[in-house]
């Protein structure tokens, strides 16, 4: 499923234009970003976690040369399913 087709199933199933199933899901993505980049973390309760992790910084290999390089640290955003999620997949 694609942006385009999740904007199709939420005016569907809202019972809403698909102008304003667009906005929403735009609304939802900037609201999330917004939050993760102030360093916060966002949970949906039945759906999941969205979050901050930090990757430390490592060394790794450059596969053309096979030098070794140091790799930074960095934020990286993450997401962690909620039960209800876990539940409806598995079931």
């Amino acid at each position: 499923m694609n942006k385009q087709d999740l904007i199709n199933a939420v005016a569907e199933n809202a019972d809403i234009s698909k102008l304003v199933a667009g906005k929403a899901v735009d609304a939802l993505i900037e609201t999330v970003t917004a939050a993760l980049t102030a360093g916060d973390s966002v949970a949906l309760v039945g759906f999941g976690s969205f979050g901050v992790k930090e990757r430390a910084a490592r060394n790794g290999r450059n596969p053309q040369t096979g030098k070794t390089i140091e790799i930074a640290a960095k934020k990286i955003p993450g997401f962690t399913p909620g039960k209800g999620l876990k539940d409806a997949v598995n079931s």
